[in-house]
């Protein structure tokens, strides 16, 4: 990335985008704390926190009486990751687990916590295989429990993809035995016997390469008061918001939404959203049925 007509290394980068996280959301940063995140010596740290100064001189200057280095006045971002997402998001992956407290750049951590989901439990040697098989552009055999059938069934399937629902994992792949495009969930993979080569790319896969423009708006039934603490909720402007989604996607995105029911079967202040361009989605009438 260019800094300033410097081009930056990912790994100098990184620590240079610490010192920024940190400044931000704590208001100062010390040498201690780049060494320990990221097991540098006194020289390296000092080097990094100089050359965030000679990158953004409003944004942090040294503090003698603290001993530290503190946040500015004029403080602007200088990287584009820093917002609340990234923020929350270290808090999620914490509480799922999937990030350690030492690989958190957040120092003082509220207290957090969320709705708990059932664990997905997904083979980490099948994900390998799949990873491995997008990569190589292979088809893998696999036994896979679906729905619709009492028993699992061997499958030979060329995998493109790898999606994530809100609450499952998914490969997006061809499945040759039934000569289409469709989901596999992950944890439905009970066990792998064949790999071999295959043709089919993911760019043939229409619904996963074409997108659609979901317009969200507030229930028409909700008070004035209501629909604007929703529209503050989701961001809307004028009384929506447009959600772009892969077709492929569309029917969990508009279930995890509860957008894929007729909005007058649930009270409103449940419902609290519906989907303004339904007549676009489904120009026939139809549902998001699957």
């Amino acid at each position: 990335m260019d800094r300033g007509g410097t081009e930056l290394r990912w790994g100098v980068e990184q620590r240079l985008e610490f010192i920024e996280f940190r400044l931000f959301w704590d208001g100062h940063v010390n040498r201690s704390d780049v060494m320990e995140q990221f097991g540098l010596s006194v020289n390296q740290a000092s080097s990094d926190l100089s050359r965030y100064i000679a990158l953004a001189p409003g944004n942090i200057f040294y503090d003698k009486s603290a001993r530290t280095y503190v946040r500015g006045l004029d403080f602007r971002p200088v990287f584009e990751k820093l917002d609340a997402g990234r923020y929350l998001s270290q808090l999620r992956s914490l509480v799922d687990g999937v990030l350690d407290r030492d690989d958190c750049w957040i120092t003082n951590l509220p207290a957090y916590s969320s709705t708990p989901s059932p664990t997905r439990g997904v083979d980490p040697v099948i994900l390998r295989s799949v990873v491995g098989a997008i990569s190589r552009s292979e088809a893998i055999e696999v036994k896979y429990q679906s729905l619709s059938s009492p028993e699992p069934r061997w499958r030979w399937i060329a995998p493109h993809a790898i999606a994530f629902d809100g609450f499952r994992w998914h490969s997006r792949a061809f499945c040759l035995t039934e000569a289409c495009f469709k989901d596999f969930v992950l944890s439905r993979m009970l066990e792998l016997r064949g790999v071999q080569d295959s043709e089919v790319s993911g760019v043939a896969d229409s619904d996963w390469c074409s997108n659609v423009s979901l317009e969200i708006g507030p229930h028409p039934d909700l008070s004035e008061a209501q629909a604007n603490a929703i529209a503050l909720d989701y961001g809307m402007r004028n009384g929506k918001v447009t959600i772009e989604v892969r077709r492929a996607l569309l029917y969990y995105t508009l279930r995890r939404l509860g957008l894929d029911t007729d909005p007058d079967a649930r009270n409103p202040q449940d419902q609290q959203i519906v989907l303004l361009n339904r007549d676009k989605i489904y120009p026939s009438g139809g549902s998001a049925a699957q």
